[in-house]
């Protein structure tokens, strides 16, 4: 029942979200943005994508490394 009741949160929680999100974008109206501004756009959502990918692997490579464990700390 707890899980239910988490997923239904979640699920209206991303429903307003996403009917905000699509208010605000039809409510801007006729904003027109040069390829400079396209190739920026693409440039900062990739880059960012690519540091959170890259930061994940690295906590997961420390994981499976170990270099998380409390023994291998120096001075403990």
């Amino acid at each position: 029942m707890r899980i239910f009741l988490l997923v239904a949160a979640l699920g209206v929680m991303l429903a307003v979200s996403l009917s905000l999100a699509a208010y605000l974008w039809w409510d801007i109206g006729q904003v027109e943005m040069g390829i400079h501004g396209l190739i920026a756009m693409v440039l900062g959502a990739l880059l960012s994508l690519l540091l959170g990918g890259g930061l994940m692997a690295l906590v997961f490579y420390s994981h499976k490394r170990g270099y998380d464990d409390r023994q291998n700390r120096p001075g403990d």
